[in-house]
Order: structure tokens, then C-alpha cells, then sequence
């Protein structure tokens, strides 16, 4: 994938401390390791809980719990960030 390329971030709610909604504090390392790339990161909520996915050109190219993103950060010792980081480089 060259770089600059759009990503989607679609995330949906969760759980945290009994109250359920969508938050952002999770994809801030993944979102970091991406523009670090060079890559344009556009966030789009989902009614799907405990879900992240990336999309790039309409495909989704990676999925995870958002639970198992590390929270706040930069990424770079997040491996579920390095691996979403690998595949949308792998996309086409």
C-alpha cells in the first residue's frame, strides 16, 4: 500500500466502569502508528460492540477487540498495533 493512504478506523462501544459508549482513548496508539506511516486516519462509529476494524479502499484488512488495544499511548509497543500497522501496509 503506498503511503497516505485512507484508513477507516470503524470502532464501536464498550464497556468501561459500568457505563457503555463509544471512546476514542484506545485508538489513540493505533491511530499514532499510522500517521507515523504516513497514512490519514478517519474515525467512524459502529452500533458492533467491542469491535475494531480498518478499512482501506472499501475492504476491511484487519479486525480486533478494542479491549486488547493498549490504552492512551503511542503504539509503539502495542503488538495488536503493530500488526493492524502490517496489514494495511500488506493492502491493495
Amino acid at each position: 500500500m503506498p503511503a497516505n493512504a485512507r484508513v477507516t478506523l470503524c470502532y464501536g462501544p464498550y464497556e468501561s466502569s459500568g457505563v457503555i459508549q463509544h471512546r476514542t482513548f484506545r485508538l489513540q496508539g493505533l491511530q499514532a502508528a499510522l500517521r507515523a506511516r504516513g497514512h490519514l486516519c478517519v474515525l467512524e462509529e459502529t452500533r458492533e460492540w467491542n469491535i475494531v476494524e480498518l478499512v482501506v479502499s472499501e475492504e476491511v484488512v484487519f479486525t480486533c477487540n478494542i479491549k486488547d488495544l493498549e490504552f492512551g499511548g503511542d503504539g509503539k509497543l502495542d503488538p495488536v498495533c503493530r500488526e493492524a500497522v502490517a496489514a494495511v501496509e500488506c493492502a491493495y
